[in-house]
């Protein structure tokens, strides 16, 4: 440890994320990208977009996508926010939002970023537990809070929380925000966004990395009341400006608005994701009801981190958690139909040789 870091440094444990290998041979099933290329239309955006007038600095609002948000949506332009990727939109919605006197409220098995900016930012917080289902209890956060955050569907599960759930959710928290992180919603969820106008302390973040596939350009969006959504933009200016380059607000601009080839890969994936449960069923695996781009799974036999390894002898990588209740689980993105097949090829063979 260094003698020059600051104080806060020293107690910091930063985030994981999935390994991004350097090799191409390997089947990559576990960081939850879309197997499936982005819009031709936002490829094409941001060519169209490298040009001189990258000397200069881009639009500090990012209103042409805001623009193509809020058409999508049906919102207003005070409704909605963007930044770099929905991890910088949720690192400014902790520092504005969320932070306050009484402790910060999520699941307990859940997006593993949250604790991390909680001691990044200094929040006190409180892990509420899944149930035995890993279903969120709704009745479970109606108690003290500074703000309730949550995925939808919940991450690592997978599994989804009904709209009527939310409702009732901001209903029995009509004084905290409600932070609904939405990065898988497009793959089987329902998203929350039409309660906004309803509840004011209802703030929606979601993604263009997963449905949209664009995880390589980082954009992320936050919608809810103009008072919520100030809160961000006074962080933001506070920390950077000019959050988006051009390409980045072209390209996603582009993508929000090709609907169709939005809905047609989301789509695929989750008729795939369909045939891989049943598949991974017939081999004697536990699939936890996905609503995401990914299925959760453990088989009774075999530990997760065995058959990880063994997935890996076979150049097919695969997310293992070793966090407590869900150490015998594994995270696997949906692929394309042929990366499926190896996967659930390579496993039948690894099940049979065990």
């Amino acid at each position: 440890m260094s003698q020059f870091w600051s104080n806060i440094v020293h107690d910091l444990t930063p985030y994981i994320p999935g390994e991004q290998p350097k090799t191409n041979n390997l089947v990559k099933l576990n960081t939850n990208e879309n197997p499936y290329p982005p819009s031709p239309k936002a490829i094409k955006a941001i060519q169209g977009a490298t040009d001189e007038a990258l000397r200069l600095y881009p639009d500090p609002n990012s209103d042409i996508l805001k623009q193509s948000i809020t058409d999508y949506y049906h919102l207003e332009n005070n409704q909605v926010f963007v930044g770099n990727g929905s991890d910088e939109v949720l690192a400014h919605t902790f520092q504005a939002l969320l932070k306050h006197d009484k402790p910060l409220l999520f699941p307990d098995i859940s997006y593993s970023f949250y604790p991390v900016y909680c001691g990044l930012y200094g929040l006190d917080y409180k892990t509420i537990p899944l149930n035995a289902s890993f279903e969120i209890g709704v009745d479970d956060y109606h108690q003290d809070n500074g703000g309730i955050i949550f995925p939808n569907p919940n991450a690592p599960t997978g599994i989804g929380l009904p709209l009527e759930s939310i409702e009732n959710l901001l209903q029995q928290n009509p004084s905290s925000v409600v932070v609904v992180d939405e990065a898988y919603i497009d793959f089987g969820g329902t998203s929350a966004v039409p309660l906004i106008n309803t509840y004011p302390n209802l703030l929606v973040v979601q993604t263009i990395s997963k449905s949209r596939s664009l995880a390589g350009l980082r954009v992320g969006f936050a919608m809810g009341h103009p008072d919520l959504i100030q809160g961000l933009v006074r962080v933001k200016d506070s920390f950077n400006s000019y959050p988006l380059d051009r390409l980045a607000t072209l390209g996603a601009a582009a993508a929000m608005g090709d609907k169709a080839y939005f809905t047609d890969i989301c789509n695929r994936v989750i008729n795939t994701r369909a045939k891989l449960t049943l598949q991974l069923e017939a081999l004697g695996f536990e699939v936890l009801p996905s609503q995401a781009n990914f299925v959760f799974i453990q088989h009774p036999k075999h530990r997760a981190e065995n058959l990880a390894q063994a997935l890996r002898d076979n150049n097919i990588i695969v997310r293992h958690f070793k966090a407590p209740r869900i150490d015998n689980y594994l995270r696997i993105t949906v692929g394309t139909e042929t990366e499926c097949e190896q996967l659930i090829q390579a496993l039948n063979t690894i099940i049979i040789k065990a």
